[in-house]
């Protein structure tokens, strides 16, 4: 069961009413994660505004899915997991990687040396190494890439934080 309400552009004030109100005018409807995010004008607008942000990143999609399923396996948002999941499989990434994301791995050095980079950023950010930068950079990964990893976790942490705060649960439309 929710925790928080989710609002509607008639219920929402102030920005978050106007958020709500162009989200809905241009996408139809918005999910119940964007929609109960809309309490804190300030987590709705950070969200839309660095989500907008990352879909600009260099890194693969199909690497990026997998590093978001490691890391919502680890802060235990199931909603968030599965939605990349989801996100995953059309994208080409087989059952096999999807299970070694979900352990925080992947056949691919290349694609496990990112995912390990990723944990860290959510773990312990300060133990990176410049090897392991360095290693990032022998396997072909640029200085983008390389940071694109902070923003993908800390829009995913974000999400997922909010989610489980919210009692979202699997199952439900998050909207993410």
């Amino acid at each position: 069961m929710p925790r928080l309400t989710r609002l509607t552009p008639e219920t929402a004030v102030g920005a978050s009413q106007d958020l709500l109100a162009d989200l809905v005018f241009r996408h139809g409807h918005v999910g119940d994660m964007v929609s109960t995010m809309a309490h804190s004008p300030a987590v709705l607008g950070g969200y839309l505004q660095l989500s907008r942000a990352m879909g600009r990143a260099k890194l693969d999609r199909r690497i990026s899915e997998r590093i978001l399923i490691a890391v919502q396996v680890v802060q235990g948002c199931g909603l968030c997991r599965d939605a990349h999941v989801t996100a995953a499989r059309p994208l080409g990434v087989d059952e096999e990687e999807i299970e070694r994301a979900r352990s925080g791995t992947s056949a691919d050095p290349a694609i496990a040396a990112i995912i390990a980079l990723a944990l860290q950023v959510y773990r312990d950010p300060k133990s990176i190494t410049d090897e392991q930068v360095g290693a990032l950079r022998d396997y072909g990964y640029s200085d983008r890439a390389i940071a694109d990893v902070v923003g993908v976790v800390a829009l995913n942490v974000l999400t997922g934080a909010f989610n489980l705060l919210a009692g979202l649960i699997p199952g439900s439309d998050t909207g993410d």
